[in-house]
C-alpha cells in the first residue's frame, strides 16, 4: 500500500466483477454493479496507471451491468479470464473454440437427465456456466453435477472452473493469473492491487505475489468462500467493503 500511495502513476488496480464490484444474486443477469463503484473507480483512474477489471464474464456484459464503467479513465476489461479485451470502446478476441458450441448443445439434455430443479445455464459465448443457487439444494446439486460436467468438459477439450454455486466449462490456457501477469508486464507496472472474492481469483492472487512488484491482495469476504480470505492481505465485507476501501484509497491520493 505504501508503494501504491507514494507512486500511484505506477499502480495497477485489478478487480473481479461478480461478488467484488457487484453483489452475488440468484440471477447472474441481474448482478448490477455497486451504485458507488463507477464514480470511485473514476476517481482512482485519474491517479493510477490503470484500472483493470478481470472477469469470467464477457467484457460487454460487465460493461452492461456496470453503467458508468466505460467512463473510467484508462479502464481495461479483460473478459473471459483474459481471452477477450475491452479498451477504448473496442473489444478484441480470438474466435471461440469449437468445444464450447458442442458443450452448449449437450448441456440441456444432460441436466434434464439428472432431474435437477432450479439449475440454470448461463451462456457466456466463450464459456458455459451451470448455476445451482436457485435450486432447492444448491450444494447437493453442485456435488451431483461435478462428475458429469467434468466428463463433458474433457470430451470437448474444456476445463471446469468452480465458483460460488456455479461450475463453468471454458477453454483451457488462460486464467485470471495469466491475464493479470501479462497486463502488468505490458503496462510496466511498478505496484499492483488485486481484489476478488471467489476461487477463480486465487490465480490472480498468485500472480500478484509472483510479479515481484510491491503488491496487495484484497478479499471481498463472504461466508460461501473462505479460501481467499485465508490468502488475502486485507479482508473487507463484500462489495460494500470493497467500494469503501477504494474510496479511502482515492481520497488518500488527493490529500496534501
Amino acid at each position: 500500500m505504501e508503494a501504491i500511495l507514494s507512486d500511484p502513476a505506477g499502480a495497477v488496480i485489478g478487480l473481479d466483477f461478480d461478488g467484488t464490484l457487484s453483489p452475488i444474486v440468484p440471477d447472474p443477469a441481474k448482478a448490477v454493479i455497486h451504485p458507488e463503484a463507477p464514480e470511485v473507480l473514476a476517481d482512482l483512474g485519474a491517479h493510477v496507471l490503470a484500472v483493470a477489471i478481470v472477469t469470467g464474464r464477457p467484457a460487454a456484459t460487465a460493461l452492461e451491468l456496470g453503467p458508468g464503467l466505460a467512463d473510467v479513465p484508462g479502464l481495461v476489461v479483460l473478459g473471459h479470464y483474459g481471452f477477450e479485451r475491452w479498451e477504448g470502446g473496442r473489444i478484441s478476441a480470438p474466435p471461440p473454440p469449437p468445444g464450447v458450441a458442442r458443450a452448449r448443445a449437450e448441456l440441456p439434455p444432460l441436466l434434464g437427465s439428472l432431474g435437477l430443479d432450479g439449475v440454470t445455464i448461463e451462456d457466456k459465448g466463450r464459456a458455459m456456466a451451470v448455476h445451482t443457487r436457485r435450486g432447492a439444494d444448491p450444494e447437493g446439486a453442485l456435488a451431483l453435477l461435478r462428475e458429469p460436467l467434468a466428463k463433458l468438459a474433457a470430451r470437448h477439450d474444456l476445463v471446469i472452473e468452480p465458483g460460488r454455486m456455479v461450475l463453468e466449462l471454458r477453454p483451457p490456457g488462460m486464467d485470471k493469473g495469466h491475464a493479470l501477469s501479462a497486463y502488468l508486464a505490458e503496462r510496466g507496472a511498478r505496484s499492483v492491487m488485486f481484489v476478488g472474492d471467489d476461487l477463480g481469483d486465487l490465480a490472480a492472487f498468485d500472480a500478484v505475489r509472483a510479479s515481484g512488484l510491491p503488491g496487495v491482495t484484497v478479499c471481498s469476504g463472504s461466508t460461501e468462500v473462505t479460501a481467499l480470505a485465508e490468502r488475502a492481505d486485507i479482508v473487507v465485507d463484500g462489495p460494500d467493503g470493497v467500494v469503501a476501501l477504494l474510496a479511502e484509497l482515492a481520497t488518500a491520493f488527493t490529500r496534501p
